[in-house]
């Protein structure tokens, strides 16, 4: 072959390599997932659910700065503050926007209908207008919920057994909170004998109105329905219930860490795990509207038995043998 030819050969694969070679060399997409909390960025230990599924994003394979960008909005406990910040990350053009909260949910679904949304939420989602249903969510937002109704009762029956003595029972609820859990915990109170006492919550401010409402009562036992606003005030109540003398029930175990005697509910850490995984579909391709909601699969209880003591109380072995974990 002669030079020229050989010329015109390379001129023709340069030119038809070129294009190919520049594709290659282009960088992959790097997916960009905006992140709406209703508090403050976390920090220090027990981790926090965010935290978890953070983890559980490095878990399969995601890398801030490589494969995804993470646009971080915290409300800073300021719910007023939750509207802009979604406004923002849409005009942002996220690929995919996370939260945790049902009122967080409720806000970003106002702020997009086309945007996927993975959530992870206390609330049953279909009452607060989330989904369509658990099984077809039917929109832009799918995740998990940790909301097990049913468990409310047990924990009336836990006490009960823990501390066979108490007969009458402070329930404190957020009535704006999208679950049955009260009603739940009203039904089992009849069958087991006790009074239950309602102490409504809507905002911190009636707090200590709550527990004076408890005090002339003469509440024996305080059983605290989860939710985002009992969970924001974990420590006050707490700190109330210690001064007050009060045994404290509820579904997280945050409020055992927090010093309350037992908690028995949805595993809250594994459901945030799972979270990761729809941010994963998601970004793989999958549609929020074909992804079931999840429900609670691990449940958890846990027991005080620093407070049982300070309280003066013995827990019987029937129930520590039970517990998923032991607070020394």
């Amino acid at each position: 072959m002669s030079f020229r030819k050989l010329f015109v050969v390379a001129l023709v694969v340069g030119a038809f390599l070129g294009p190919l070679a520049a594709v290659a060399q282009q960088p992959a997409k790097i997916a960009k997932i905006g992140w709406l909390m209703y508090g403050s960025r976390p920090s220090g230990s027990p981790p926090t659910l965010e935290e978890v599924v953070l983890q559980g994003l490095r878990e399969l394979g995601y890398v801030e700065g490589k494969n995804i960008a993470i646009e971080y909005r915290y409300a800073e406990g300021r719910p007023e503050r939750l509207p802009d910040l979604a406004a923002e990350l849409v005009r942002l053009k996220v690929d995919l926007i996370f939260v945790l909260g049902g009122d967080v949910a409720s806000v970003a679904k106002k702020a997009t209908g086309t945007i996927p949304i993975v959530m992870g939420t206390s609330e049953d989602p279909v009452r607060a207008g989330l989904v369509a249903s658990l099984a077809r969510p039917g929109g832009n937002i799918t995740g998990a919920t940790w909301l097990f109704d049913e468990m409310a009762g047990k924990r009336l029956e836990l006490l009960k057994e823990a501390v066979p003595g108490i007969s009458r029972v402070a329930a404190l609820w957020n009535p704006t909170h999208a679950d049955n859990e009260f009603s739940e915990m009203r039904d089992s109170s009849r069958a087991l004998g006790m009074q239950l006492q309602s102490l409504e919550l809507r905002s911190p401010s009636e707090l200590d109105g709550a527990f004076q409402a408890a005090r002339k009562g003469r509440a024996e036992a305080l059983a605290v329905v989860p939710s985002r606003l009992t969970a924001f005030l974990r420590g006050r109540i707490q700190d109330l219930a210690t001064k007050s003398r009060l045994p404290v029930i509820s579904g997280w175990r945050e409020f055992a860490e927090a010093g309350g005697l037992l908690t028995y509910g949805p595993n809250r850490i594994d459901g945030s795990r799972r979270v990761a995984a729809y941010v994963d579909k998601i970004l793989k391709g999958a549609k929020p509207a074909d992804l079931p909601v999840e429900q609670p699969a691990r449940f958890e209880l846990v027991v005080n038995l620093k407070t049982a003591k300070a309280l003066g109380l013995t827990i019987p072995q029937s129930v520590l043998i039970r517990a998923d974990q032991v607070i020394q």
